[in-house]
């Protein structure tokens, strides 16, 4: 029997265990400090069993998850450090940050077990054990940072479990993970805190920002309503990779003012064409460390019943809709329905299932 224990069952950590549990010769230990949520865990079958010791759900774990804030990562791994481990366990983590890590890890003694860095790439607007899915890592990226001079027999063992997630799985050095994922998912999320603060300071003055902000400002800054201490860990993990990132984006900005102060119309064009043809060119997955939106858009006549026809024309075809809202409704303009789901199966599905009747838009 394999032991997979996962030191907190949560979004990350529940979604792991939903993928192992029930598969034969698997057994899943789930490990909280708080009684509540143990019990939490077993009522929803998330995990075989749950305890409040962690020497207790460690115990003989062939598989040790740690699916816990980047910031408590390193007392983790120092409170492992004071238990006996199976000999060969394999130690890791899901943090979004690798380097200082993987790097803790190494000034442990982890008594012959082996530590590699992992970063599954998928998450969800909801958090919790309740937020967990089968489905969550399912085409996601799934990217692992072993240290230099971990055996390929030990690196192939974590490989083979993590197929049960159907996720895609790289191999990545963690200080070139962290210079990507900073780029990609860090620097925006610094981006989007900052404008909603300086959209929120000029409302202090003039109410009609926040009244006008409704739809696409709130649609491009929904990052900037992340779990504060979570990006703190982050932004402080990852320290050195975001002060060069912000520089650069310093620079790119004080270019765009030079552009706008000396009315330099082909460059502002040119900054467009340039950004627009890379945006094109990224790829159409729609999972990745920002989580993605599974909206649709569509054109609808103005008229009474129309949202209950859209409803029904989507339950009829057993889709799920997670949230609708109506954007626009005049006499003299369509209405505009954004529906939201849950999962890129049901987002596919409800395209196909409109637009033979409506103007549908990603």
């Amino acid at each position: 029997m394999t032991k997979i224990a996962i030191v907190g069952v949560g979004l990350m950590g529940g979604s792991l265990a939903l993928c192992w549990k029930g598969k034969p010769g698997l057994h899943i230990s789930g490990f909280s400090s708080n009684p509540a949520s143990v019990d939490k865990y077993l009522k929803r079958g998330v995990v075989d069993s749950a305890t409040t010791s962690l020497k207790e759900a460690v115990a003989d774990a062939d598989f040790i998850f740690l699916c816990v804030p980047v910031g408590l990562i390193s007392d983790y791994l120092e409170k492992l450090q004071q238990v006996e481990l199976k000999p060969g366990c394999i130690i890791t983590d899901v943090g979004s940050t690798k380097r200082s890590v993987v790097e803790c890890a190494a000034r442990m003694k982890l008594q012959g077990a082996y530590f590699i860095g992992g970063h599954p790439m998928a998450g969800s607007e909801r958090s919790g054990v309740e937020a967990a899915s089968l489905y969550l890592y399912e085409n996601a990226f799934y990217v692992l940072t072993p240290p230099e001079g971990t055996p390929e027999e030990v690196y192939n063992r974590l490989v083979e479990l993590l197929q049960w997630t159907r996720a895609q799985i790289i191999r990545v050095d963690a200080e070139q993970h962290d210079d990507i994922v900073g780029a990609i998912s860090h620097l925006p999320h610094v981006i989007a805190v900052a404008l909603v603060n300086q959209i929120a300071g000029y409302n202090e003055s003039n109410g009609l920002y926040r009244a006008l902000a409704a739809g696409g400002f709130r649609d491009i800054t929904r990052i900037a309503s992340g779990d504060p201490v979570m990006w703190r860990d982050i932004f402080q993990s990852n320290k050195p990779v975001m002060l060069k990132l912000l520089d650069d984006w310093n620079e790119e900005i004080s270019k765009f003012r030079s552009m706008i102060e000396t009315n330099d119309g082909d460059g502002i064009m040119d900054a467009f064409k340039r950004a627009g043809k890379f945006r094109s060119e990224l790829p159409e997955r729609r999972k990745g460390v920002i989580t993605a939106l599974y909206d649709l858009y569509v054109d609808v006549p103005d008229h009474p019943g129309i949202i209950g026809s859209v409803a029904t024309l989507l339950g009829s075809h057993r889709i799920n809709l997670s949230n609708i809202q109506i954007i626009e409704s005049r006499d003299d303009v369509p209405g505009v329905l954004r529906l939201s789901f849950r999962n890129e199966e049901d987002f596919e599905k409800a395209s196909e299932v409109l637009k033979p009747y409506y103007v549908v838009h990603v």
